[in-house]
């Protein structure tokens, strides 16, 4: 089979490397791809938001399976296009995708589908914002489009929540996407990430794994795409997630089904923990980054005969299987990252680190030029590790990070933390 992996982050250099373990994958294509991606398949330059130029490429090499990474092609309809020319593609249509391009949209999937969530409310005006905003001591304001993962503000005191109004629609920080805005109450709890496989009508939850979004220690700094992860969380327990099958998977397909546009592909729920009772945060249409470079590295099944599963609506019939290993992902960030970063800075230590057994370097913002590897971005490397307990991972995964360096090179370096206060 030839493949095709549209992105190029850490989960796209994570999809590579799990589809390449594939015995039914002979060639993998990674458009546009970076550095860690070009070790096991070839990269295209050609845009993730170029859908035109890719489906002609899936045509032309005669691709047998396409696989998305990132939210902004599905959302502008890639999947549609690949299907409308033939083409195998893994993820949601366009109008499925709306679980994750409109945060007003998925509110509105959740209050109909009895899914547990916030109290919220959608906005457009920036003075109707303001009023509400003005008699609320806490809460949470979201812009209602895609913000590559920065476009929700965590609020404790009223004067960051019209700060927060204040960014995304008056400055327009997000440009339209912040034309509308959805306000909610601020929950207490734990965060933790579910990712389900999802042919329609059947889903198949994956192993769970939390996300660290901040850029400080101890969560402190604004939001990023994500700074670290671990799987499993010890805060979902089995029970919980039969559960949040049971009270959130099935019932949003269910809805998506009734209403036409039927879910396939990975639903990924951020949920809020308090003790035994789960609120959904979001909804994401794909696999997360750095979720997926904890959840993959545990998965045992082929993720092709997965992938198709989903695809041909044979997922109840398809095995999922996983390791018992934990997995603990360190993110290791440019210098300025999230609000800038620098580029073009050399890395070393790469093959020191990815030589410790049950470690995996995942790309990210990376580019490879005369041998040499320099960064490329904002989040520069994912440095995933394998243990029996989440404490052996974690302590593997910042011994091969001590032995990677670049000028300005920034790390959390509390991933887990969590874990590790309930004894894991």
């Amino acid at each position: 089979m030839k493949i095709l992996i549209v992105g190029s982050g850490g989960r796209e250099h994570t999809l590579a490397w799990k589809l390449s373990q594939s015995k039914n994958v002979t060639k993998i294509y990674c458009a546009p791809g970076n550095a860690g991606t070009s070790e096991v398949a070839e990269n295209i330059p050609i845009a993730a938001e170029n859908i035109s130029a890719l489906a002609e490429f899936a045509e032309r090499n005669k691709i047998d399976l396409a696989v998305v990474g990132p939210e902004a092609p599905l959302v502008e309809g890639i999947v549609d296009e690949f299907q409308k020319r033939g083409l195998k593609i893994f993820g949601p249509g366009a109008s499925a995708a709306m679980l994750e391009g409109s945060k007003a949209f998925a509110k509105e999937i959740m209050e109909k589908a009895n899914v547990p969530t916030a109290e919220f409310r959608v906005v457009t005006q920036l003075d109707q914002a303001m009023e509400i905003v003005s008699g609320m001591k806490n809460g949470v304001v979201k812009a209602d489009g895609l913000a590559a993962g920065k476009g929700v503000f965590v609020c404790t005191k009223k004067e960051e929540l019209m700060g927060a109004v204040n960014k995304i629609m008056q400055e327009q920080v997000f440009g339209n996407a912040g034309s509308r805005i959805v306000i909610e109450e601020l929950l207490e709890g734990e965060e933790a990430s579910i990712l389900a496989f999802c042919d329609g009508s059947t889903a198949k939850l994956m192993v769970s794994s939390q996300d660290h979004k901040r850029i400080f220690d101890n969560d402190k700094g604004a939001n990023t795409g994500g700074m670290g992860a671990y799987s499993p969380a010890p805060v979902v327990t089995k029970d919980m997630e039969l559960r949040i099958e049971k009270e959130v998977m099935l019932p949003v397909l269910h809805e998506m089904k009734r209403r036409g546009t039927p879910y396939i592909g990975v639903l990924y729920a951020g949920l809020m923990i308090k003790g035994n009772d789960f609120r959904v945060l979001e909804f994401n249409c794909r696999f997360g980054d750095p979720e997926c470079q904890v959840i993959l590295p545990r998965l045992e099944s082929d993720l092709v005969d997965v992938m198709l599963a989903c695809i041909d609506g044979k997922l109840a019939k398809q095995e999922v299987k996983w390791k018992k290993d934990a997995a603990t992902c360190v993110v290791i960030a440019s210098k300025g990252y999230p609000d800038g970063h620098e580029k073009g800075k050399e890395i070393t230590g790469l093959e020191k680190a990815g030589a410790i057994k049950g470690v995996v370097v995942f790309h990210a913002g990376t580019r490879k030029e005369k041998g040499k590897v320099f960064t490329n971005g904002g989040r520069v490397l994912g440095v995933t590790a394998l243990g029996k307990t989440i404490s052996g991972s974690i302590k593997k995964a910042y011994s091969a990070v001590s032995l990677i360096h670049f000028e300005g090179m920034q790390c959390r370096k509390d991933i887990g933390k969590r874990a590790l206060d309930r004894g894991k």
